[in-house]
């Protein structure tokens, strides 16, 4: 089964759709970027300049900046991210801030660390995780995967495995620190809402979208919280690079030539079918869970239907308010009165429901895209098509 939280991890944003501008991420309160040091690791202080590591070391003291924060630019229920820039190259970099205590925040964070360090090829759609820091007490070391001489590691991964809380009561909270590459476009939803509708941007991002996927699913890895927010933009080739982000619900399938779910860490299985891998717990963003998600069994077909909702979101320009952040997201649904109902809940109550796929009428849709994407939002997981036949039709269809 597997060991993820259950209805915690679902993020509720239902609300009536409206027109607004999407709110720009909160700014740091203080411009004053202080080393990250003894004493000065509490989330009340403010964020250091500089952060490195000792290398010579299994546990060495933060010493050596290599890398020089800049600004926040995100923040979320439990971490911050920050632009940096690596001091070495100059080139900039993406860090994010992530505290340890409670045992959800670890597993999120352990999930998002086995997902990408499992990953023994980069993929141009796929955000890369330069390295990860594990820092505590102003001592820090550099993660690697399944490492059993570090007591740190070993006493987060029984922290995410119990569900409970190992540090003791006057121990010093830990912190992981993930440095990844930029995406300086923002994310999907800022990039698509702020500019005029292209057919050849649209045609390309379904294509790296579908690409990405693949990949993912070829590497064992389920998502399970695609959707807009998740999804980065770089733009240093001079043209927009989609970037799947956030893998803090995601999970690797291991096992060996069966479906259960392995214990995490274990060496992942070349040969194992993530379509036939189940899942148990309901997580993900609502507008984009499958009907499949809503009951807690479902497969990585459940990455294909939440791909369907946002390029179908996407092609058409259809969006909600999100109900905390008050940004106009994009988002397909469906109107019940004066609610609307995310596509995979109102599947799940009236799995013969017709999908009215182009939802407008103007839309410039093509007949295979639209045929393509009735497929993607099947009710029954069977009649959707894996990640591999996706791409190789969305290459046809565009």
């Amino acid at each position: 089964m597997d060991t993820v939280g259950g209805d915690n991890w679902r993020r509720r944003t239902r609300s009536a759709r409206a027109c607004s501008k999407p709110t720009r991420a909160r700014a740091d309160e203080s411009n004053v970027l202080r080393c990250l040091s003894v004493g000065n690791t509490e989330e009340g202080h403010d964020m250091e300049e500089d952060i490195g590591l000792k290398q010579d070391s299994l546990e060495g003291r933060v010493m050596s900046p290599r890398y020089s924060l800049l600004r926040e630019v995100g923040r979320g229920t439990y971490g911050v991210v920050f632009e940096a820039v690596a001091r070495r190259s100059g080139a900039k970099v993406a860090v994010k801030k992530l505290r340890c205590d409670a045992p959800e925040n670890v597993e999120l964070a352990l999930q998002e660390f086995w997902a990408l360090a499992s990953l023994e090829k980069r993929h141009e759609n796929v955000v890369q995780l330069e390295e990860c820091v594990l820092q505590r007490n102003g001592m820090a070391q550099k993660m690697s995967h399944g490492n059993k001489r570090s007591k740190q590691y070993l006493r987060l991964v029984e922290t995410s495995l119990k569900g409970e809380r190992v540090l003791g009561p006057s121990e010093e909270p830990c912190y992981l620190w993930f440095v990844m590459e930029f995406c300086e476009g923002g994310d999907l939803n800022q990039f698509i809402l702020s500019r005029r509708p292209n057919p050849l941007t649209n045609n390309s991002f379904m294509l790296q979208l579908t690409s990405a996927v693949a990949f993912l699913h070829e590497n064992n890895i389920v998502h399970r919280d695609l959707k807009p927010d998740n999804i980065l933009i770089s733009e240093r080739s001079g043209t927009p690079v989609l970037k799947v982000a956030d893998f803090g619900l995601s999970k690797v399938c291991a096992g060996i030539g069966n479906t259960n779910v392995g214990k995490e860490g274990e060496d992942k299985n070349k040969n194992i079918n993530v379509n036939k891998f189940w899942l148990s717990s309901a997580c993900g963003s609502d507008f984009f869970m499958a009907p499949e998600v809503w009951e807690g069994h479902y497969t990585a077909k459940a990455d294909i239907f939440a791909l369907g909702i946002i390029i179908w979101a996407m092609l058409e320009r259809i969006t909600f308010i999100d109900a905390e952040s008050k940004r106009e997201l994009l988002g397909t649904y469906v109107r019940q009165g004066v609610d609307i109902v995310p596509v995979g809940e109102a599947l799940l109550e009236n799995p013969k429901m017709v999908l009215n796929i182009p939802q407008k009428r103007r839309s410039c849709m093509s007949d295979g895209v639209r045929k393509l994407l009735q497929e993607m939002l099947a009710v029954n997981p069977q009649d959707r098509p894996d990640a591999v036949q996706l791409q190789t039709r969305m290459d046809q269809v565009t």
